[in-house]
């Protein structure tokens, strides 16, 4: 049975378009953000957790978007989060072609994330 790394970079491999390469990019990104992110496969979905669920990384036909778990708790002063704005509790960023997501305000967004599930004790 492959592991949830494995079956990432099925997904990865299997996006002949943008939509890998941004999703191999933001899997960079959040596995650079703390040493203690683990993937996993979760909904058919690849999915980064530390403390509990940090987000997921769906796509779709026109973008690839990193749903929080936690999100509406996350700060964001960046104003990183484009989706999913009226939840209680998810966020989410939308990516299109073309985009070009902040390296640096993505990872404080992703430690910002992990420090709400360590304070949430999950």
């Amino acid at each position: 049975m492959p592991t949830p790394s494995e079956l990432i970079d099925e997904k990865i491999e299997g996006l002949a378009d943008w939509r890998g390469e941004m999703l191999a990019t933001l899997r960079a990104l959040i596995l650079k953000a703390d040493p203690g992110v683990t993937e996993d496969w979760k909904w058919s979905t690849a999915a980064w957790s530390h403390h509990g669920l940090i987000c997921t990384g769906e796509t779709y036909k026109k973008a690839v978007k990193l749903t929080f778990a936690k999100g509406a708790s996350v700060p964001d002063p960046a104003k990183l989060f484009n989706s999913s704005l009226d939840g209680n509790v998810r966020r989410a960023i939308d990516f299109h072609e073309g985009d070009k997501p902040d390296a640096t305000a993505l990872k404080a967004l992703f430690r910002a994330a992990i420090a709400v599930n360590k304070a949430a004790g999950t």
